[in-house]
């Protein structure tokens, strides 16, 4: 291996390592470009839906992500008639690319959303008073009610949902002048297969 290439690059558990290092780090950093991964559905039509949503929680040990979402949004309807779902993060500074496919499982009414909602900030509480809700068609731009005053975000609760995902696969990609390097992961329950790829 190259002498220029990034130390997290001598071994594949190093690899694995640097990639959720760079998640655990992109929930609270607003600015990261990790914070705002993309993630896919599948549409009740059967064709791919992707949308960016902020990355809210990543726990490693149990390989957990979560995010937050409308249930009145296709997004939520799709993960409950399909949880498989796949999530797209890109690190253009770190030359990263992340590709990570799990299982969803929605949070609305349990110990995992009350805790979500209530770590919350009021500024996207709002977002979940909002009426009506996401997706729906208006008659013009201005057409729906997005509230301003604190007191009525607690009203968005009833809209509210946490999302989590159970990494089962993690597809590590790197771009450099030395030539892109390429890792693939796949979890199960008593181990983790995990072997080099051609990018």
């Amino acid at each position: 291996m190259s002498n220029d290439l990034p130390l997290f690059l001598a071994d594949l558990k190093a690899v694995l390592d640097h990639g959720f290092d760079l998640i655990v780090k992109s929930v609270r950093a607003r600015t990261a470009p990790m914070h705002t991964p993309v993630v896919s559905t599948i549409g009740h039509d059967g064709r791919p839906r992707s949308r960016v949503v902020v990355l809210r929680a990543f726990e490693p040990e149990s390989r957990v992500l979560r995010f937050h979402t409308d249930v009145r949004s296709e997004k939520y309807h799709e993960l409950a008639a399909d949880p498989r779902i796949a999530v797209l993060f890109y690190d253009p500074a770190e030359k990263i690319q992340l590709r990570v496919e799990g299982h969803a499982t929605l949070h609305r009414d349990d110990e995992v959303g009350d805790a979500a909602w209530g770590s919350s900030q009021a500024m996207s509480k709002l977002c979940y008073a909002t009426e009506p809700g996401p997706g729906h068609e208006i008659d013009h731009r201005d057409d729906f009610y997005l509230p301003r005053d604190r007191a009525e975000a607690e009203a968005g609760r009833a809209h509210f949902a946490a999302v989590t995902i159970v990494i089962d696969e993690l597809d590590f990609l790197w771009l450099g002048s030395e030539g892109n390097r390429r890792a693939v992961y796949r979890f199960n329950p008593q181990q983790t297969d995990a072997r080099w790829c051609v990018p």
